[in-house]
């Protein structure tokens, strides 16, 4: 199995270390300045929870600042975290911020962890198998999710935990896929998106199946969302860009080695327009607010068009 994560943290990396100088300093010290006294980060309700605590840790791993105090801090927040009942999303977004920190400052934050405790979490994850192949959101869904099942993916990678039956979650995949080429969040939409193709052809690429669809459809599906301002958009209705769907669509045709297939000096300006000069990211140009995820998206969408 391919190993996503890894190769995209240096990916990312690689490109945000050819950005400007300033630029770096600048969302780096907005970044610090968003740590919350518990060691964790807020999203715009304010109050620190694992969902923006992982995306604050995966922008400064690419910026290449995750250690000292602040690493330590954050460590300590994820260990008090570890006893709570999260979603998939929040307990993704833990273990990868953990990965990241042993990686980057050495830090073990499941240290004082049983010995078994990886087998039970791949026996949780596998309780949201649905009989498609796929995965659900929850315990009580009945769906499978495209997203859901690449957080799944991904999580036992981290775990290093083997995945069963691979070759169902790949048909699952498969029937994801509409005639526009694009992908399904759940099987009942009809419509595709920018983010549920993401997730899918990520999930292709770690389970070494990219050549199990047929991926042009796909290409001029992600190259028909972006609009004239130079942003992607999330799926046909919408008709405004976001900086997700510009990051997701970027990274995607990028692992497709199909970048060329959107303007991406359009795409660089749209990006630069959503930064702020003291750093951080507006979500999209009607989006008064920052935060760090859309720091981290901004980040990432630079990263994959810095050229």
């Amino acid at each position: 199995m391919h190993n996503y994560l890894t190769h995209l943290t240096l990916r990312l990396s690689d490109g945000v270390g050819r950005l400007p100088e300033d630029d770096r300093r600048h969302h780096v010290e907005y970044l610090r300045k968003a740590q919350q006294p518990d060691g964790g980060f807020a999203g715009r309700e304010g109050g620190s929870d694992l969902y923006y605590t992982g995306f604050a840790v995966r922008a400064l791993a690419v910026l290449g600042e995750l250690h000292g105090p602040l690493a330590t801090n954050t460590a300590g927040f994820l260990r008090r975290r570890m006893e709570g009942h999260e979603s998939i999303v929040d307990f993704f977004s833990l273990i990868y911020a953990a990965s990241l920190l042993n990686t980057a400052a050495g830090l073990d934050v499941f240290d004082a962890s049983t010995a078994d405790w990886r087998v039970g979490v791949a026996r949780t994850l596998e309780r949201l198998r649905r009989n498609d192949g796929g995965y659900a959101k929850a315990l009580e869904g009945s769906a499978s999710s495209t997203y859901h099942t690449f957080l799944v993916l991904v999580c036992l990678q981290l775990i290093e935990m083997p995945l069963e039956q691979p070759e169902a979650v790949i048909e699952f995949l498969q029937s994801q896929q509409n005639d526009e080429g694009g992908f399904r969040e759940i099987r009942a939409q009809k419509r595709a998106g920018t983010n549920p193709t993401a997730a899918a052809i990520g999930s292709l690429k770690i389970l070494d199946a990219l050549d199990e669809v047929d991926c042009e459809p796909t290409v001029e599906f992600l190259a028909s969302m972006q609009l004239d301002e130079g942003g992607l958009r999330a799926n046909t209705r919408i008709p405004i860009a976001d900086l997700l769907s510009t990051f997701t669509g970027s990274l995607t045709l990028s692992d497709l080695g199909a970048l060329h297939a959107i303007d991406e000096q359009a795409a660089s300006r749209y990006v630069r327009t959503l930064a702020l000069p003291e750093g951080g990211f507006h979500g999209a140009s009607w989006d008064e607010a920052v935060d760090v995820e859309y720091t981290f998206y901004g980040l990432g969408a630079l990263a994959m068009l810095v050229g």
